[in-house]
């Protein structure tokens, strides 16, 4: 019988491995999924692929999982950030969502001049990203950092890693990635309110950026998030 139900679980997972559930996990299979004694679910825990289990204790308040065999292997997306100032919380959940889904390794909220939100719930969006795994498939679930100041992060930024800057002031002209070499990158997508002058000078300055047009149209901050990971997955990732 496979497996209908997919669930992440923060446990390690192997031939004849017990996983055993929180109350939450048991209300949405044995509640919500009506899922009872010996049906099938697939788990993954980010490190060890997916593996098939069955249900062998089901109760109102916890249950016990039993990993039988492997169905996938770990498939770890290309070494890519997202960073992203974050908007309303709705389209906020949807970068982080649509992240996961293209295949971002590490997505990391930052505070801009512009920024619109002062505060996330760090909790809330790992939260969506664990979902959006369980949702399209995948087998690992990026880490959603929490908010931290770009300045902050670009004064410590890692030797080697390039950054894609979606720069609107290019809006269409004729600069993408051509020439550009695959390795560690990372995505920058700025506020509704576009980065300040201060901002824009030092993104310039670094020899680490790249920055690039997204077409001839300016895109709302959500849709250029996901504009920008497919155009780097077409060029750099693993959609080649």
């Amino acid at each position: 019988m496979d497996a209908k139900v997919r669930l992440y679980v923060d446990q390690p997972l192997g031939q004849g491995q017990a996983v055993a559930l929180g109350a939450d996990q048991a209300h949405y299979l044995f509640s919500v999924m009506r899922l009872a004694k010996g049906a099938a679910v697939a788990l993954f825990n980010g490190r060890d692929g997916e593996w098939r289990a069955e249900v062998a204790e089901a109760g109102k308040r916890g249950g016990v999982l039993v990993c039988d065999r492997q169905t996938r292997a770990l498939l770890m997306p290309p070494d890519l950030w997202l960073l992203f100032a974050p908007i309303k919380k709705a389209r906020t959940d949807f970068i982080v969502e649509k992240a996961v889904e293209m295949g971002a390794r590490r997505i990391l909220p930052v505070q801009t001049r512009h920024t619109n939100s002062e505060r996330i719930r760090q909790d809330r969006l790992q939260a969506h990203a664990v979902e959006a795994a369980e949702q399209c498939g995948g087998t690992y679930v990026p880490e959603v950092a929490d908010l931290v100041a770009l300045e902050r992060l670009l004064a410590g930024w890692p030797e080697g890693r390039r950054i894609l800057w979606c720069d609107e002031s290019l809006v269409g002209a004729a600069q993408g990635l051509a020439g550009a070499e695959p390795g560690p990158w990372a995505i920058l997508i700025g506020p509704e309110g576009g980065f300040s002058e201060g901002e824009k000078a030092k993104l310039r300055a670094m020899p680490a950026v790249l920055p690039v047009s997204l077409g001839p149209r300016i895109l709302r901050a959500d849709t250029a998030a996901v504009a920008a990971l497919a155009l780097w997955q077409a060029a750099l990732g693993d959609w080649r």
